[in-house]
């Protein structure tokens, strides 16, 4: 897939910009180019549509890998930060839909990071290591 514009400039974050940072800077420009709030401004209209654009391509972390490649931001993110809570979703695992923090900062291999989790089950805390696709994140 090739890119036509680069999406960071036109939401103007850095390339190894967080999704919160993404979805700020989204929701800033959004407000300012809105229709409702330009009526009959084609030229707002246009901004807009550029705007939701850049955004779509960023809105999930798949899709932002595969945007970054081509055009040479290729340093992949972690999905989940030191502290980030998280609810377990491998079939595999005897821990399936348990929730637990994340305990240290991911260790990335050539396909994925790995991510150590401690679970607290009957005041007992269990440390287990993870790959990122075994994880959710669990709202607040």
């Amino acid at each position: 897939m090739l890119i036509e514009e680069d999406y960071c400039k036109v939401l103007g974050v850095a390339p190894n910009a967080s999704m919160e940072d993404i979805k700020a800077a989204y929701y800033k420009l959004a407000f300012i180019h809105h229709p409702d709030r330009n009526l009959n401004n084609p030229e707002a209209n246009a901004k807009m549509a550029e705007v939701n654009k850049a955004y779509a391509a960023y809105s999930t972390y798949l899709q932002r890998s595969e945007c970054q490649n081509p055009i040479g931001y290729s340093t992949p993110l972690p999905k989940f930060k030191i502290g980030s809570r998280v609810r377990i979703n491998s079939r595999s695992s005897p821990h399936m839909n348990y929730i637990g923090i994340v305990d240290k900062q991911p260790i990335r291999d050539t396909f994925r990071f790995w991510y150590i989790v401690k679970l607290e089950s009957n005041n007992v805390d269990t440390i287990v290591r993870f790959a990122e696709e075994q994880l959710n994140e669990v709202g607040e």
